[in-house]
């Protein structure tokens, strides 16, 4: 089987979990993977993790580089890049490191723990009126 390279010219690959299968347990790797059926466990992955549209991920911990929902996921979701979530997707849990991308009409219901700065105009607030 062939194996695309990345840039940083490791071979990366992609697994996928079919829309009839459902797995039970901790699920791991390296390279991407793709999530059509029902994942109850601990995912991480060193790589992208996409939930398609009817699948779902339900687990303690989430860890990949980045997240891409259509889907459903719940659980603590850790990521060193971007979570996007589709209009329609539902996520559910905290969320740790990376930006965050929330289309019109996606669903979030958790915590954003995350550093970043703050646009110029919101630094420093606004002076507020003194009273007399």
């Amino acid at each position: 089987m062939a194996q695309a390279r990345s840039r940083s010219g490791v071979a990366s690959s992609e697994g996928r979990v079919g829309s009839t299968t459902r797995i039970r347990g901790r699920v791991s790797g390296d390279g991407n993977l793709v999530v059509e059926g029902r994942v109850e466990g601990n995912v991480a992955i060193r790589g992208t993790l996409s939930i398609a549209d009817g699948g779902a991920i339900e687990g303690d911990v989430i860890e990949a580089e980045s997240v891409s929902v259509a889907g459903t996921m719940e659980g603590e979701i850790r990521i060193s890049g971007e979570l996007h979530a589709a209009a329609g997707a539902r996520v559910r849990g905290n969320v740790i490191g990376g930006a965050v991308t929330l289309d019109e009409g996606a669903q979030f219901d958790g915590r954003i723990d995350n550093d970043f700065s703050l646009p110029p105009e919101l630094e420093g607030g606004a002076e507020r009126p003194r009273r007399r």
